[in-house]
């Protein structure tokens, strides 16, 4: 065996994991099947602009561990993230704020604007809510219901709201002051020259092989190292045999203008039903850029199968329970760490992944 660990996949946990034990003495392999480093945070530089290539990133934390492990690597900027909501035209605040409501209802103190949301959970006859539309009827009322949420939930996740569990929506920030911070975290920023160069940072110094599948190699590459962090489907590493676990995909449609605005905004929101995208974004204004053309990406949301990339685990009760059970066979494997996204089948923010990252190879030291 020529290294103490072998690190599949290059992403955020795996990054982390291997700088730690790196640090510590160890000798670390990191191994990716895709081309590049960085998973799914990945930025590549067109027209001068880092473009998020599976989609946007955007870290915010209140955790001071998280932020300060993660600016160890990175000068992040101040970029603070406010989106848009359009509903056929209508241009709306996001998250659900004063300014969300007093365009919604001509609402304009906060009193006004929780009487009007009481008013329609009422109406809606809600009081412990049993799923997605109910819970977020009762979180901001039936219009912003209707207009700003139902569409696009659906959309990204492909079923009808009341087949959606409510606690997908818990977290919906809804304020009565005029705050278009979406994230009201403590620290909030993107890395200046993307994500991709931050893992770079991260992996100086330690052997990467990039466009090598760990399941295609499993017996060779697994000989190479004492012990292994699996960051990849949980169920793809036990060859799918109990079944497979669901998740969401997302399609982009990503495309060069000739000129240094399309939106306005990073990221635009289509909430209706009809329009196929669930939203656009302007990669550009993630780090404040003043190039003269412009990169956007549309996002289209669809069912995951094989060969697609997975990005959202479908945490309802179903594949909840099938976790589990592929969750027993992980804890019986004892020279694999299953973690991350993908590993733990759970979404994931950011700042959490460092965490979790930290707790797990601080234990493993």
């Amino acid at each position: 065996m020529n290294y103490d660990y072998l690190i599949v996949g290059a992403g955020l946990y795996g990054a982390i994991f291997a700088r730690e034990l790196t640090d510590a003495g160890k000798k670390v392999l990191v191994i990716d099947k895709r081309d590049h480093v960085a998973g799914n945070i990945y930025t590549e530089e067109v027209e001068g602009i880092n473009v998020h290539k599976y989609g946007a990133h955007i870290f915010h934390t209140n955790d001071k561990r998280a932020w300060e492990y993660v600016t160890k690597f990175a000068d992040f900027n101040r970029y603070t993230n406010s989106p848009v909501a359009n509903y056929k035209g209508e241009l709306y605040s996001l998250p659900f704020n004063m300014y969300t409501f007093n365009k919604m209802w001509g609402v304009v103190t906060p009193e006004e604007a929780a009487s009007k949301i009481e008013e329609q959970r009422k109406a809606a006859g809600i009081t412990e809510p049993k799923n997605l539309e109910e819970q977020a009827i009762s979180l901001v009322g039936t219009d912003i219901y209707e207009k700003l949420i139902k569409g696009y939930t659906q959309k990204q996740w492909g079923r009808p709201c009341t087949e959606l569990p409510s606690f997908i929506i818990k977290r919906l920030p809804v304020r009565f002051t005029f705050d278009n911070n979406y994230f009201n975290a403590l620290y909030q920023g993107i890395p200046m020259g993307g994500y991709t160069k931050m893992i770079e940072n991260m992996l100086d110094g330690i052997e990467v092989k990039l466009g090598v599948d760990f399941l295609a190699d499993r017996e060779r590459l697994s000989s190479l190292a004492t012990k292994i962090v699996y960051t990849g489907p949980v169920d793809a590493y036990f060859d799918y045999k109990l079944g497979t676990l669901e998740y969401r995909s997302v399609r982009f449609e990503t495309e060069i203008l000739d000129k240094p605005n399309f939106q306005g905004n990073a990221v635009v929101n289509y909430t209706d039903a009809e329009t196929p995208y669930t939203r656009i974004i302007e990669h550009k204004f993630f780090e404040f850029g003043t190039q003269d053309k412009t990169v956007i990406s549309r996002e289209y949301s669809s069912e995951w199968k094989k060969g697609d990339e997975p990005y959202y685990p479908v945490n309802d009760d179903k594949n909840g329970a099938l976790y589990q059970e592929y969750k027993k066979l992980a804890d019986g494997e004892t020279n694999v760490i299953f973690g991350g996204r993908l590993g733990e089948y759970k979404y994931y923010d950011m700042d959490a992944v460092v965490v979790r990252a930290l707790d797990v190879v601080s234990k493993e030291i």
